[in-house]
């Protein structure tokens, strides 16, 4: 008998991939053995709020992540509610970057009321002075 894969969820804009986004990946997928990779990509509307107009659109982010293989399953978040998604995916674990601060503080009680059992991990940054979009940008 198959033992059931552990759910491992991300979160992230992937406005363009590059070595910590891939970092990013493998430290999630290595929390356990037996994991299934689920990558939810953030929506255009919430992007801009929190950081300003990607460069890319989250139906070209999507496709990104999809076409690199990091993950086994990408979905679109959600727009208004964060929650709804997270709960269809059903995740035994969380995977936050060691930035994410975004509508987190409340996630796992929040997720509690709704039926949902997460461990929460914090994962390790990736030389956090080269590799955050935002330095990068200002490169290019």
């Amino acid at each position: 008998m198959k033992k059931a894969k552990i759910k491992i969820m991300v979160f992230g804009t992937f406005d363009g991939l590059h070595p910590g986004h891939l970092n990013f990946f493998k430290q999630a997928r290595n929390l356990v053995q037996n994991s299934f990779l689920i990558a939810s990509v953030a929506r255009d509307k919430n992007v801009t709020k929190i950081k300003g107009k990607p460069v890319l659109n989250e139906r070209e982010r999507l496709m990104l992540i999809k076409k690199c293989k990091l993950a086994d399953k990408v979905v679109l978040s959600g727009i208004k509610n964060h929650l709804p998604h997270i709960i269809k995916e059903k995740p035994n674990i969380i995977a936050l970057g060691y930035d994410q601060k975004a509508y987190v503080i409340n996630l796992k009680k929040d997720l509690k009321s709704k039926g949902i059992l997460v461990k929460i991990a914090r994962l390790k940054p990736y030389k956090i002075k080269l590799y955050k979009n935002h330095l990068l940008n200002k490169i290019i």
